[in-house]
């Protein structure tokens, strides 16, 4: 079992900085591969990025690819989401989840963090 807390989120204007942070308990963080999901006002759920049980291997979405970077610390049971030049259209709830593999993964996880808020001002 693995249980994930975000933390974060918050206001921040149009080309702004945040670094939203995954602590997440259990023993098998260190060979999971890890993800970030956002969901906005009315729309579903889309992923963001993900990386893998190393921090070796990473992926992101094309909307968010050259102004985020996920990356973990495995000694310290984290992983963070480093936003930068942000855009109002980068406005949801941002959900950490882990998934049982050592690979990261665009769709299959099997824990989800409650979320944190961001929103992002024109």
């Amino acid at each position: 079992q693995v249980q994930l807390v975000e933390s974060g989120g918050g206001l921040v204007q149009s080309g702004g900085s945040l670094r939203l942070s995954c602590a997440a308990s259990g023993r098998t963080f260190s060979t999971s591969g890890m993800g970030w999901f956002r969901q906005a006002p009315g729309k579903e759920r889309e992923f963001v990025a993900t990386i893998d049980w190393s921090g070796g291997s990473t992926y992101y979405a094309d909307s968010v690819k050259g102004r985020f970077t996920i990356s973990r610390d495995n000694a310290k049971n984290t992983v963070y989401l480093q936003m930068n030049s942000l855009k109002p259209e980068d406005t949801a709830v941002y959900y950490c989840a882990a998934r049982q593999g050592y690979s990261g993964s665009r769709t299959e996880y099997d824990y989800w963090g409650q979320g944190t808020q961001v929103t992002v001002s024109s």
